[in-house]
């Protein structure tokens, strides 16, 4: 490399890292190979403003713990050196001793692009060039990541989707999942995938989330660049990708950001801010301006370096409430006595503002658990400035009724029907997720009631139902296909139970409702719009049914949709039309290629100028036993 690819920290910069403005730290500060004069080498630069002295110790010293000190820049805490002959694969830690107590502790580079492969902790120095080849999709990206256009995301563990049993359950690697995951998302139907986090974490029994490497993708399945192909390869194969970014907390590991300096530098010193009790995590001092740069620069440089499509940012909620999972007198208020973390708000404006500014056609999403008003609205109105937030009320109501036998149901229609009293409040993401089949929560198909074909009927019903509804829609793998079990981080999914019809027609329905909902503009055009949703009858507790029209900006562009949450078939069902003419059966979940018994409408009916439900037309119908139905106005085909 050049010695102009890279710069020291100059004034500006050292101002807006103190400033907590500065969302391009990973370009100045960790390990950046280049050559000065003539010789190759690597400056090393860290933040560690309460240390008496910072070393280099590595694999190039003998991991010497004061064989290269670094430089102390003035009063700024920064400390930084050139060290020649150290070039890409270093492996590489800072010894350092604080002011405080004399502490002395080996830390990992909180800027590190990679690091040694779990257990062992060391960081290595990293070129980051690759030659990217997704020119297309990131010059198109803004015309089809938007809240118009059709997304339907499968959430990934990259670690356990599929696994080889014959090499002793070893996990695939990045490249060799770029090919297999893109051509499988692809045959499915879905717009997206959804990475559980991929940044570099101690446990693997965290899933991701507990991160200590806030730059680094996690080498237990490849380099850097092994990711970058990985993103590079769906991208190319029209798969957009949305990273998990963990800003809430951060583990309490000896080599990670904690007690960085021997002082409580990311995280908040006081133990009623600095502490997750659910979790046995830190929390980032949020107003502490250089963590505010740290975090916004690793937002940053997932969007900027991997091409990312988008970030989900994790429990929101607990970044909101001072007294989050606390009781009385575990919390401090805000300067107003209120519970709100106004610093975290800040940060979170701050970097919606950020992605949104920089990255045509990326997105943001909340997965945040409350009722916080303006979460997906711009800063300028009040909101936080996410793009989307995910639907947490939706999700526990239709799993609840859902899992109710459907003797029961018709006493707790309600939790199919108060959504739509706030459905449009917010842009929402319908997500079943990784969160629900595990720790007991049973996988999806387990939830159901019912004999096995109930529980496939069911599952069909529950997708069904949720494609139709208004928001992007999200699955966790495995779902697709009706996995048995709960999801083990260690373990592969089931792939064989692809050769069982039950599982191979739900894969089936799953891949033609994508094909309707990304062909179908009144199936995503006005997600976020309430013109783009009309109840025909919302009250039919009785019979446990409900009916509903899906509409596009065009008036050309109409779906009717009708639910039959029972295992009753329900003969001569009359549903109110607005329109007369053939309304085509679009689709059926009851059909035998489905796994289904079959029973419908022959492929569409005739409105009758029968008045039903307040509209001038009506269909008379044949509902299938727990079924979904979609109709399509228009002529015979």
């Amino acid at each position: 490399m050049k010695q102009t690819d890279i710069t020291l920290l100059g004034g500006d910069d050292l101002h807006f890292f103190n400033e907590g403005t500065h969302d391009r730290l990973y370009e100045k500060m960790g390990a950046h190979p280049l050559v000065v004069d003539g010789t190759a080498g690597t400056y090393f630069v860290v933040w560690a403003p309460n240390a008496e002295a910072v070393f280099v110790m590595g694999d190039f010293n003998a991991w010497h713990r004061q064989a290269h000190p670094l430089r102390s820049r003035d009063q700024s805490g920064i400390w930084e050196d050139f060290i020649p002959g150290v070039g890409p694969g270093a492996q590489y830690k800072y010894h350092i001793v604080s002011r405080v107590r004399g502490y002395r502790v080996d830390k990992a580079d909180p800027f590190a692009f990679a690091a040694e492969e779990p257990p062992r902790t060391a960081s290595v120095v990293c070129d980051l060039s690759y030659p990217w080849g997704d020119h297309d999709w990131m010059q198109a990206r803004q015309q089809q990541n938007t809240l118009t256009t059709p997304i339907a995301i499968y959430e990934v563990h990259l670690g356990s989707w599929m696994r080889i049993s014959e090499e002793g359950n070893r996990w695939l690697t990045y490249r060799e999942l770029a090919p297999r995951l893109a051509e499988y998302v692809r045959q499915a139907g879905f717009t997206h995938v959804e990475l559980l986090p991929v940044m570099e974490h101690p446990f693997y029994g965290s899933w991701g989330y507990q991160i200590t490497g806030y730059f680094a993708p996690t080498s237990r399945y490849g380099t850097p660049q092994d990711f970058m192909y990985l993103m590079d390869y769906l991208h190319q194969h029209g798969i957009g990708v949305i990273l998990d970014w963990v800003p809430s907390h951060f583990p309490t590991d000896e080599h990670g950001l904690a007690f960085f300096d021997g002082t409580h530098l990311y995280e908040h010193a006081d133990p009623r801010k600095g502490f997750h009790p659910d979790w046995a995590s830190l929390i980032f001092n949020y107003g502490r301006h250089e963590v505010r740069s740290f975090l916004l620069s690793s937002a940053r440089f997932w969007l900027d370096r991997y091409h990312a499509d988008g970030l989900r940012v994790d429990a929101v909620a607990s970044l909101l409430y001072l007294d989050y999972s606390r009781k009385a007198g575990e919390w401090v208020p805000n300067v107003y006595g209120g519970r709100e973390n106004l610093e975290a708000i800040s940060l979170l404006r701050r970097l919606n503002e950020m992605v949104y500014s920089t990255f045509p056609g990326a997105q943001t999403i909340a997965e945040e658990s409350t009722s916080w008003p303006m979460v997906s609205r711009p800063t300028y109105v009040g909101g936080l400035g996410f793009g989307m937030k995910w639907d947490m009320g939706w999700m526990h109501d239709t799993l609840d009724y859902m899992a109710k036998d459907p003797i029961h149901r018709k006493y707790h229609h309600t939790h199919l029907t108060f959504r739509m009293l706030y459905a449009f409040s917010e842009n929402f993401i319908l997500p079943l997720s990784h969160d629900e089949v595990v720790h007991g929560k049973h996988s999806l198909v387990g939830k159901m009631p019912g004999d096995d074909w109930q529980r496939f009927a069911n599952l069909r019903l529950l997708y069904g139902y949720m494609y139709g509804h208004p928001g992007k829609k999200m699955l966790f793998m495995g779902g697709e296909f009706g996995q048995w079990r709960e999801w083990a981080h260690d373990e592969s999914l089931d792939w064989h139970l692809l050769g069982r019809p039950l599982h191979a027609g739900l894969l089936k329905w799953v891949l033609h409702l994508n094909a309707l909902y990304r062909g179908e503009p009144a199936m995503h055009e006005l997600d976020f719009d309430p013109a783009g949703f009309e109840w025909i009858d919302a009250n039919d507790s009785e019979q446990s049914t409900v009916s509903f029209l899906r509409r596009g900006r065009s008036t050309a562009d109409l779906l009717l949709v009708v639910c039959n949450f029972t295992p009753v078939p329900r003969h001569h069902f009359r549903v109110g039309a607005p329109r007369g003419g053939w309304w085509q059966e679009a689709l059926n979940s009851d059909s035998v290629i489905y796994g289904g018994s079959g029973l419908g409408n022959l492929g569409g009916v005739e409105a009758e100028s029968v008045p039903t439900h307040g509209r001038p037309y009506s269909l008379r119908l044949t509902l299938p036993p727990l079924s979904v139905l979609y109709f399509k106005n228009g002529g015979r085909t």
